[in-house]
């Protein structure tokens, strides 16, 4: 106590009774402070028994006194829905077992879920999916995909029986996971867990920017919400809780998350893999939080209700307490439901849940007279919403201009919007890109842009548009904080959502933390922007880590991804053009750190359709055909320069998108690149050379990392020079 200093003769016997004494003292502080906040928190308890308690749910405080205590139940037709939770069930049983593979237990564990949702409280309409203000239900947990597959069936989606029955066969339109594109009534392409978390927050984000920019005082055209199904497994990945954050911070309260919370993972029971109280995560996170049990169709009405009815900011994360597996009790609440495993306790599963034993696949009639009905009262809100369309319509001709050119993917003549660069300047692509950025801003009203907390060196923010936030949310800059992984997923969340052309930026380097999604967004078609910056080893003084060696190259072994490197700013111009008119898929636009020429060895037009059709010659030879230069990017006035030095019969190709190229005509691609000239052929990038050496018997490249140093000196120290691509020219 006080100052005391210990005497040298204390000895360790004497320090050690002290330090003892001390933890005593300590622990019993602790025991005294643990009783006053157990009393406090049964105090607390007691106030809201008094309040009045949810049948079936459990809550935290802070959402305990908000809803809305009600004895009467919520479910209009429990004893319809109960059958079809069951029926849906059995198809997921029948089509697993057919196919000898699947997933069983989500579908088996989240069917009253299921048959709330589709069959009472979820707002669509089976005859139109694609109707702008319907409710999106995404399936994070996409390998459970039998769940939607059944519920859409029965619902009424243009999803026949016999595909049902072919889950998982070959062109059936009930693949393993969900894909987007492919079966009515699917949102996203899931699977790959936790970005569907994402999706979900991104399409709950478009939904925001759409109803500030078409709503009006007196007509309300988009007021849906965004409903995710999601796992332990979404919920582990890292992307999930980006994506949470980013939800939270911005305040997409028209997003409602469903937890299916079994406690059970692949391996073994999510015990031994976590931990941590997600409801307390979420809850500092900015989310409200409700708990209810997952089987009992009267909470989850209520829950839904009150997250969809709530005015309080915040977006809803609903755990659900489940029996994966609910309906085969050899395998129920086990990590055997997890997969097939329950196919061979299915004649067993079918009898318990009380289906025909000789009528596989079975829906009652009474299931379908259900579902037809329920499709009459949901095409008559969507007939109410009609009218209201058309009084918004007619009341605002150019928003709803804007918003038939967004829904049919209309460009305006973009080429003859783009700025003109003077030949001999020195300038950056990623500057010549924000140049060009900003009329397609100012003519696109539905283009988005954002980036992973580099907008100020990425060079792709947009003027005059407002940013994106709780605060703006008819904002069109979208600063997602450092969350490049989300911000791929959360991208392609709003791309999924039909209106806007989204593109997103941050370092190339850093673009590997994004693609699981830009590779989904390539398998899904999706038309996404990329603008990745700071593209080669001329990066410099931030060296290796920084310096994206082998990223381009890898961006282009991603099917259907145009990975486009221009060599000056009038390349970059027609790089930001063809992304924009490009439907089929993603585009990457790989811009520079360092200045680059614009160069004047062809004219500012044939530059730029040359860049379209991804390949072209762009000093043509004066003699006779010797040699060509293939070059890209950063590396291409340094080829115009070697080209010099060789002479008349040299040939130099740029190539700023390898993709695109090979789609050219087998004629154009001889005229640009003869077979004949393949051996005579030098290709030059900086990154590994693996890839040019299909167009080039020699390659001049970097296949090692880079180093910390100014560009200049890198490039030196890399060999990549003007000199030495000469000489390995003229070997």
């Amino acid at each position: 106590e006080g100052d005391a200093i210990l005497p040298a003769s204390f000895t360790c016997h004497q320090l050690l009774t002290l330090s003892e004494i001390m933890l005593r003292f300590m622990r019993s502080q602790i025991i005294m402070a643990r009783i006053i906040v157990i009393s406090a928190l049964l105090a607390v308890s007691d106030a809201f028994q008094a309040v009045g308690s949810l049948p079936g749910a459990r809550v935290s405080a802070r959402s305990a006194v908000s809803m809305q205590v009600t004895a009467e139940p919520l479910v209009a037709q429990p004893a319809a829905l109960a059958k079809a939770a069951d029926e849906a069930r059995g198809l997921a049983i029948d089509s697993i077992s057919k196919a000898e593979s699947g997933h069983m237990g989500l579908p088996l564990g989240c069917a009253e879920i299921g048959a709330v949702l589709f069959g009472q409280e979820m707002s669509y309409n089976p005859v139109d999916p694609e109707w702008v203000n319907r409710d999106r239900f995404v399936l994070s947990a996409g390998h459970g995909s039998m769940f939607l597959y059944s519920w859409l069936h029965m619902a009424g989606y243009d999803l026949p029986m016999k595909e049902v029955e072919n889950f998982r066969a070959k062109d059936s339109k009930t693949p393993g996971h969900p894909e987007f594109g492919w079966t009515p009534g699917v949102e996203a392409t899931t699977g790959p867990l936790g970005q569907g978390v994402a999706n979900g927050v991104g399409l709950a984000a478009a939904a925001k920017l759409a109803g500030a920019t078409l709503n009006t005082a007196e007509h309300s055209i988009i007021d849906h919400h965004v409903v995710v199904l999601c796992g332990d497994g979404c919920l582990q990945e890292g992307i999930a809780n980006e994506a949470v954050a980013f939800a939270g911070h911005e305040q997409l309260d028209n997003l409602i998350l469903m937890y299916d919370s079994n406690g059970v993972t692949l391996d073994k029971m999510a015990e031994h893999t976590q931990s941590e109280d997600v409801g307390m995560r979420f809850e500092a996170q900015g989310w409200e939080v409700l708990e209810i049990d997952g089987h009992d169709m009267d909470a989850i009405t209520k829950a839904y209700q009150h997250a969809k009815n709530s005015d309080n900011g915040k977006p809803t994360l609903i755990i659900c307490k489940t029996i994966i597996g609910k309906g085969i009790d050899e395998i129920a609440g086990t990590c055997a439901a997890h997969g097939e495993a329950g196919v061979k306790y299915k004649d067993s599963g079918r009898e318990s849940l009380g289906l025909p034993a000789d009528k596989n696949w079975y829906v009652s009639p009474e299931t379908y007279d259900f579902f037809t009905e329920h499709k009459k009262e949901l095409i008559a809100k969507y007939e109410a919403w009609g009218e209201t369309f058309k009084a918004w319509e007619a009341a605002n001709p150019d928003k709803a201009k804007m918003l038939a050119d967004a829904k049919a993917g209309v460009v305006p003549d973009l080429d003859s919007m783009m700025p003109e660069f003077k030949v001999g300047a020195q300038i950056a692509t990623r500057n010549a890109g924000a140049d060009v950025l900003q009329p397609i801003a100012q003519s696109m009203p539905f283009y988005v842009s954002g980036s992973a907390d580099l907008h100020g060196s990425n060079k792709n923010y947009m003027k005059g548009v407002g940013d994106f936030s709780k605060n703006n949310y008819a904002g069109r800059n979208f600063y997602y904080g450092i969350r490049e992984h989300a911000m791929g997923a959360i991208m392609n969340g709003m791309a999924y959502y039909g209106l806007f052309r989204v593109s997103g930026s941050t370092f190339l380097v850093f673009s590997d933390y994004m693609r699981a999604a830009v590779r989904v967004a390539a398998l899904s078609h999706l038309p996404i922007n990329y603008i990745w910056t700071h593209d080669s080893i001329g990066v410099g003084e931030d060296g290796p880590t920084h310096q994206p060696v082998e990223t381009v190259s890898s961006m282009r072994l991603i099917p259907n991804l145009d990975v486009m490197r221009p060599g000056d700013a009038d390349e970059t111009a027609a790089a930001y053009v063809h992304a924009l008119n490009r439907k089929e898929g993603p585009t990457a636009l790989i811009l520079s750190r360092q200045n680059l020429p614009v160069l004047g060895e062809a004219s500012a037009e044939d530059k730029k359709a040359g860049t379209k059709m991804g390949g072209y010659v762009l000093v043509k030879e004066t003699e006779e055909l010797s040699s060509i230069i293939l070059a890209v990017g950063s590396e291409l006035s340094m080829a115009v320069e070697a080209a010099k030095e060789i002479g008349g019969g040299c040939r130099v190709v740029s190539m700023p998108c390898v993709e695109a190229f090979e789609r050219q005509s087998a004629e154009y691609k001889e005229s640009v690149l003869p077979k004949a000239m393949k051996s005579k052929t030098t290709a030059v990038e900086a990154g590994v050379t693996a890839l040019w050496y299909k167009f080039a018997d020699k390659v001049m490249g970097v296949d090692s990392f880079g180093l910390s140093a100014p560009g200049d000196q890198v490039y030196e120290a890399k060999g990549i020079t003007v000199p030495k691509l000469v000489e390995l020219v003229k070997a």
